[in-house]
């Protein structure tokens, strides 16, 4: 399945049972909703979230599970974030081979690299796949950030299609177009910059919220794209509270209680984590319990608007 890097393509959350196993039946619930959201490709493994926790075999569970269930209606994607260039083209290998579409690749993990480093890094898994691939450049939290002109080595690879934009600097979105054209899709990293990152160009958004709130998040997506600011901005406020969620050390218990809370989730987490407790719970519940009060009406079209973007 060709991977289109458009639209809103949720990073889910992994679903636990209060044993600690996976929760394979919450977890086919939530992505038949964000389908239903209409949202345009599954992304698996997000490094903030709890992939680094799992062992290789709950991994293969996810990818085939998660590739049954979406039954080739969206392309499934797989992020990879290893400390080794072996081990990230061993990731890639078992990405293809399980029936994944693309892979959203970070810059090697707990070691900065240079930037020759980097972009050795990056080629290296490039060759070694036919999957598509979108690099993450997220410096703020990974320490390493993918420079336009480390992009601009990296466009040797054909296979290369995408930047997940994470820098928090929304101009970036424009240098990136202005300096690869169409060669290059863009797809906003931060919940918190979405709307004003795809009014600027951006092909789409990387959410984590939308695993709670799936509708309203395509909502906004398709609406600033197909133009209708007015009515994206309604939903994009009332989001913004809940959005702020996503910037947190605690996100992956903010999502998972906000998921709890719409249906979508249970908030078993996987230690060391643990769920929000005291002071911080009330604080996260009362965003949550608010924004449910005054969840807005979505415009009857939104989901027809795809139709228009494609």
């Amino acid at each position: 399945m060709n991977v289109k890097w458009t639209g809103v393509m949720p990073a889910v959350t992994t679903k636990f049972t209060a044993n600690d196993a996976l929760d394979m039946n919450m977890f086919e619930l939530n992505i038949n909703a964000q389908l239903e959201a209409g949202v345009s490709g599954i992304i698996l493994g997000g490094t903030l979230g709890e992939a680094s926790t799992l062992d290789d075999h709950e991994k293969e569970v996810l990818i085939k599970e998660t590739v049954r269930i979406v039954n080739a209606k969206v392309p499934v994607v797989i992020n990879i974030a290893a400390q080794t260039t072996t081990g990230a083209i061993e990731a890639a290998k078992n990405a293809k081979k399980f029936g994944a579409n693309g892979l959203m690749i970070l810059p090697p993990m707990r070691y900065k690299s240079t930037d020759f480093e980097t972009v050795k890094y990056f080629s290296s898994i490039a060759n070694s796949t036919d999957l598509p691939i979108m690099i993450y450049n997220n410096p703020i939290d990974y320490k390493i950030e993918v420079t336009l002109d480390m992009l601009e080595e990296l466009m040797a690879f054909e296979n290369i299609r995408a930047v997940k934009e994470s820098t928090r600097d929304i101009s970036n979105v424009t240098r990136i177009r202005n300096r690869f054209g169409d060669r290059l899709n863009i797809l906003c990293g931060v919940d918190t910059l979405a709307l004003e990152s795809i009014a600027a160009g951006a092909d789409g958004w990387v959410a984590g919220l939308v695993c709670a709130f799936p509708a309203e998040t395509v909502a906004i997506c398709n609406l600033v794209k197909a133009g209708r600011l007015a009515d994206a901005l309604k939903i994009y406020r009332w989001f913004m509270p809940l959005l702020e969620l996503d910037i947190s050390p605690q996100l992956v218990q903010n999502i998972k209680l906000a998921e709890f809370n719409t249906g979508l989730g249970t908030e078993y987490v996987r230690e060391p984590r643990l769920p929000l407790q005291g002071e911080e719970r009330l604080r996260v519940q009362k965003i949550i319990d608010e924004g449910l009060k005054n969840r807005p009406v979505l415009p009857k079209d939104y989901k027809s608007l795809v139709k228009i973007l494609k």
